[in-house]
C-alpha cells in the first residue's frame, strides 16, 4: 500500500511539473490553455480524481508566485474551473468513449460557465481579463480533452492505463 501511496505522489508531481511548465514558457493562451487541459485530462485518466483536482488547483498558485498570473483574485476561480473540469472527466470517464468524450464536454462547459460567472460577477476583472477568461477557456478546454483523448486510445495501455494505481 505504502508503495502505491509514493507512486501516486510522484506522478502527481510529475504531472503538476508538466502542467505548470507550460505557463512559464509564456506562450499564447491557445497553446498554453490546451496544454494544461491535456495534463490535467491525462492525471485525471491515469491518476485518478483526485490527481486530476489537485493538480488543476495548485497550477493556478504556481502561476501566481511565479509573477505569471500577476492577479491575485485569478487562482481561487481556475481552481474551481480546473476542479469542474477534471471532476466532470473523472466522473463521467467510467462510461467508456463515450463517457470520456461527455466528460470532456460537460467539464469544457462548467469550467467556461463558472469562469465567465466569475470575473464579471464574482470579482468585477477588466475588460481583458474578461474576454481571456470566457469564451477561449470553453475552446481550450475543449482543445486540451481532445488532444488527451487522442493520445489515450493512441498510445498502448501500458504507457497510459486507466486508474494505473487502483487496487484490483
Amino acid at each position: 500500500m505504502r508503495n502505491k501511496k509514493i507512486m501516486f505522489i510522484t506522478y502527481t508531481a510529475v504531472f503538476l511539473a508538466l502542467a505548470a511548465f507550460f505557463p512559464a514558457l509564456k506562450l499564447p493562451q491557445f497553446i498554453t490553455g490546451p496544454a494544461v487541459n491535456f495534463f490535467l485530462i491525462l492525471a485525471t485518466y491515469t491518476l485518478g480524481i483526485v490527481a486530476g483536482v489537485v493538480i488543476g488547483c495548485l497550477t493556478p498558485w504556481i502561476a501566481f508566485l511565479s509573477g505569471l498570473m500577476p492577479v491575485p483574485f485569478l487562482p481561487p476561480l481556475i481552481m474551481v474551473g480546473n476542479g469542474l473540469y477534471t471532476l466532470s472527466f473523472g466522473l463521467f470517464k467510467k462510461y467508456g468513449w463515450p463517457g470520456k468524450i461527455g466528460g470532456i464536454i460537460v467539464g469544457s462547459i462548467l469550467k467556461y460557465l463558472f469562469l465567465s460567472y466569475g470575473v464579471r460577477h464574482l470579482v468585477k476583472a477588466p475588460p481583458k481579463l474578461v474576454l481571456m477568461l470566457s469564451t477561449p477557456q470553453l475552446f481550450t478546454a475543449l482543445a486540451g480533452g481532445v488532444l488527451a483523448l487522442i493520445v489515450i486510445a493512441v498510445l498502448p495501455k501500458n504507457i497510459f492505463p486507466e486508474d494505473m494505481l487502483k487496487t484490483k
